[in-house]
């Protein structure tokens, strides 16, 4: 067993990450970041809840681009094919959960 206290994960560049558990073919990861990431779109499903700190997440629909806005205990699921970025506003402490090997 094991207790893992989000608030006191601190990576040593954006989006360093925490692996916390393979279940069979997903990761289970601890993000820290204070800068953007990238756009990007997932294989699979993608898990990403904040536990602390702000997010907001920008995402491109047919519609053209829309940003969500994502407060700690908010969950934010992009399905396969979703385009999205995430950009913390300031210090935020993720989880993500995502098929082993996708960005």
């Amino acid at each position: 067993m094991q207790v893992i206290r989000a608030r006191d994960f601190t990576g040593r560049s954006a989006w360093d990450a925490l692996s916390i558990e393979r279940i069979d073919d997903a990761t289970v990861r601890l993000h820290w970041t204070d800068q953007p990431y990238r756009w990007h779109i997932n294989d699979g499903p993608e898990v990403f809840a904040v536990l602390d700190g702000r997010v907001d997440m920008h995402v491109r629909t047919a519609g053209g681009e829309q940003v969500l806005h994502l407060e700690s205990g908010d969950i934010f699921l992009a399905e396969p094919g979703d385009e999205h970025v995430a950009h913390p506003l300031g210090e935020a402490r993720i989880l993500v959960i995502e098929q082993a090997g996708s960005e």
